[in-house]
């Protein structure tokens, strides 16, 4: 699947777009407008991350996307945290990356609640919290296992999948994961300091 955009462009309309809005606020800003602004950034990593995994899918299959994915996704995140000033990281309580996605422990307790919404019927667009903690502004969307997310994460990962994930994750604990499913979360802070 091809997108009109590039990723550069995206993030360069993006950018603009949260330096406007940082812009328009106040340095001692209101939780209101931090909610706003972080639900932004989680936007915005999401619509940079899902079409470039689609074309390294399309381009060179989910091994090539699994290599474009444990560059390119830490990559967009500290992008998208050097334009808005905020710390920007993907966790799960089965995290692909050890080194950078393992949950502290407010993040591990988010994680949890989101699990334990969604099998009250609660649905993934609704699965985010925030909240003032040790003095930032933190914020947690839930990322949803899709269809595409399966070929890699997935109960059924061909062996193809599996080698290039042991290879490039030792530690690997993503898989396993079902349509639907709470895979992790995308989680920022701010801190006012």
């Amino acid at each position: 699947m091809s997108s009109r955009f590039t990723d550069s462009s995206v993030m360069s309309a993006v950018t603009i777009m949260l330096a406007t809005i940082t812009g328009c606020v106040s340095q001692d800003r209101d939780d209101a407008s931090l909610l706003a602004e972080a639900r932004a950034i989680t936007q915005q990593f999401t619509a940079t991350l899902l079409p470039t995994l689609q074309n390294a899918l399309s381009e060179g299959g989910p091994e090539h996307a699994i290599e474009v994915c444990s560059v390119r996704a830490p990559e967009i995140a500290n992008e998208l945290a050097e334009s808005t000033h905020w710390s920007v990281r993907r966790v799960s309580l089965k995290a692909r990356n050890d080194k950078i996605a393992t949950p502290d422990s407010w993040e591990r307790k988010v994680l949890s609640e989101f699990e334990a919404r969604q099998s009250k019927g609660e649905t993934g667009a609704t699965l985010s919290e925030s909240g003032k903690i040790d003095g930032e502004f933190r914020f947690m969307q839930a990322q949803i296992t899709m269809p595409l997310c399966l070929t890699c994460h997935g109960t059924n990962v061909s062996a193809g999948v599996s080698a290039a994930l042991r290879e490039k994750y030792p530690n690997d604990l993503a898989t396993g994961y079902r349509a639907g499913e709470v895979r992790g979360a995308i989680s920022l802070r701010y801190s006012r300091d």
